[in-house]
């Protein structure tokens, strides 16, 4: 049977990848041709298959995921007209990749398209969660500058911290219903489970870490930052006169005596 590929002579040869992913099987394989097999002049090896089309869904995840992220940041910069406040809610991408990474590798998934499904989507979740924990500290702090109550760390300690306690129970509502809501498709063995496990599994495991580390860290990055603007305490070494008392011991200079 004569075969093509783009109007040149091809033979196939078919190959069954088990136990290892398409991507580093291929770079070992196509490694080892390079080294043992002598290609004649006018011919060529290339992969196709299930591998091309995987290596045509990387490319384009290359292009998807940067404009996802930097589309995410241009929304929230037109929302907070802040790039600190901006800058700070995209934190959470990485808070929610340490459990979405995690979580995957203990189930035994590979990156596949489905599981950049999930992770973009929990890009979106994310963010809007963290915009809202921005919010809670700025309406915290905002009140306790008009009650002139942010003379010392210690006030803006006590704003930050009250801001967060009433970012607790909305951002554990928002996490319960959409853990509850993932869980049994983790468990499904119906048409098309296979592939609603892979999506689902990074966004259950990254919003826990990011239920977490946001509570955990977003204040003290918040505390950090407002910090700068506090009043700072007069120096202890201002030019003046010393005051009575001070101990400080004046010399005299002995005039030369003229004879």
């Amino acid at each position: 049977m004569l075969r093509n590929d783009n109007g040149s002579l091809a033979g196939y040869v078919f190959v069954d990848v088990t136990g290892d992913d398409y991507g580093r099987y291929i770079s070992n394989a196509g490694r080892r041709i390079r080294d043992a097999v002598k290609v004649p002049v006018g011919y060529s090896v290339s992969w196709t298959g299930r591998y091309e089309s995987i290596a045509t869904t990387h490319r384009r995840l290359l292009e998807v995921v940067p404009a996802t992220l930097g589309l995410i940041f241009l929304l929230l910069y037109v929302s907070t007209q802040s790039l600190s406040r901006s800058l700070l809610v995209l934190l959470s991408v990485p808070l929610s990749a340490v459990g979405a990474i995690w979580t995957v590798y203990l189930l035994g998934y590979h990156l596949s398209v489905a599981v950049w499904v999930g992770l973009i989507t929990l890009m979106g979740v994310d963010a809007e969660t963290g915009i809202f924990m921005v919010l809670y500290l700025d309406d915290a702090y905002d009140r306790a500058r008009e009650a002139n109550r942010l003379d010392s760390p210690v006030d803006l300690r006590e704003a930050v911290i009250q801001g967060a306690a009433r970012r607790v129970r909305p951002k554990f509502m928002t996490v319960s219903t959409i853990v509850v809501g993932l869980i049994p498709i983790l468990w499904s063995t119906g048409a098309g489970s296979e592939v609603m496990k892979r999506i689902a599994a990074p966004m259950v495991g990254g919003i826990l870490t990011s239920f977490a580390l946001e509570l955990l860290l977003y204040p003290v990055i918040y505390y950090s930052w407002k910090s700068r603007s506090l009043p700072q305490p007069a120096s202890r070494h201002a030019t003046g006169p010393a005051p009575l008392g001070s101990g400080v011991l004046a010399s005299r200079t002995r005039e030369p005596v003229s004879g």
